[in-house]
C-alpha cells in the first residue's frame, strides 16, 4: 500500500486501482477543530488538483483537492455526524473519499512521505 501527498496537504493511499483520500495531520492541525465536512457524491468525476470536498473548521473553510483524477466510488458517511474524526485520526477513520484512479501516471506528480515531510518543514 503506497501513500502519496500533495502540496495542498491531501494524501492518497493506493490499494489496487483505488485511492483513499483525506487531509494530512499537518492540514488538520492548521485548520483547528473541524465542524463540517462536505463530501462529493459517489459517481461524480473529479480532476487532479480541483476541489472535490470542503471542510469547515472553527478557524477557516478549506477545499479538499483531488490528488488524482477519477471517479468517486465512496465517501466517509461517518463524517456527517462526527466531522471531528478528521482531527482525531486524519489518515485513518477520518478519511474523506475513495477515488477509482482514472490515470495512475498522475501519481508520479505527487510526493512520497519523505518528500512531504521535507515540504512541511519548508512551509511551517
Amino acid at each position: 500500500m503506497n501513500t502519496y501527498y500533495t502540496e495542498s496537504h491531501e494524501y492518497i493511499r493506493i490499494e489496487g486501482d483505488t485511492g483513499t483520500v483525506g487531509i494530512t495531520d499537518f492540514a488538520q492541525s492548521q485548520l483547528g477543530d473541524i465542524v463540517f465536512v462536505e463530501t462529493p457524491q459517489p459517481g461524480s468525476i473529479v480532476s487532479q488538483g480541483n476541489a472535490a470536498a470542503a471542510i469547515d473548521s472553527v478557524k477557516a473553510a478549506a477545499e479538499v483537492n483531488a490528488p488524482v483524477s477519477g471517479e468517486i466510488i465512496a465517501t466517509n458517511d461517518m463524517l456527517a455526524k462526527t466531522p471531528g474524526l478528521v482531527n482525531e485520526d486524519p489518515m485513518g477513520e477520518g478519511w474523506i473519499m475513495k477515488i477509482k484512479l482514472g490515470d495512475s501516471a498522475e501519481l508520479a506528480t505527487l510526493m512520497d512521505e519523505a518528500a512531504y515531510r521535507e515540504f512541511v518543514k519548508s512551509v511551517s
